[in-house]
């Protein structure tokens, strides 16, 4: 089992509300449960192979260090639109249009920031809010996960 695949069954148990899941095949044990004392999903990954070490319990999401900002800003200020789902996004309709919306652009609640396709699936995101697109935080065609923030709006 791939890293991504480990990744994509752990967010989708957090996200489904289930506090523990067991996938056993001929190569492989994992359970992961979301009920720990810390607050986040553990992890218990054994491979079933006869040179295979003990299971060991991970920390199911790892903490992203932290990296300086290259200008400070005050983002508290600022709406966060974040993307509903795992999937790729795209900031055009097509690859001949025009992107649906740019910095300094300004946005009514409802429209169009851009579209992520999930599993052969085109999903509308839409602003929260209106004001003005100050940040886009992706990259046309780029790998988005659940929770990822695509853009700040400045409501304001």
């Amino acid at each position: 089992m791939e890293l991504k695949d480990i990744q994509n069954l752990i967010k989708f148990v957090v996200k489904s509300g289930a506090s523990e899941v067991k996938l056993e095949t001929p190569d492989y044990k994992i359970s992961v449960k979301t009920g720990s004392d810390s607050g986040q999903p553990t992890m218990q990954y054994a491979p079933l192979s006869p040179t295979a070490a003990a299971p060991q319990t991970v920390p199911a999401v790892a903490e992203k260090p932290s990296s300086p900002s290259a200008e400070p800003t005050d983002s508290s200020k600022y709406v966060t639109v974040k993307s509903p789902m795992i999937g790729t996004a795209y900031l055009k309709p097509s690859p001949d249009k025009s992107n649906f919306t740019e910095v300094g652009r300004r946005v009514a609640e409802g429209d169009v920031l851009c579209i992520i396709e999930a599993m052969k699936l085109f999903n509308e995101i839409e602003s929260e809010v209106s004001g003005t697109i100050v940040k886009i935080l992706l990259d046309d065609a780029s790998p988005v996960e659940f929770d990822q923030p695509l853009f700040l709006v400045d409501p304001s």
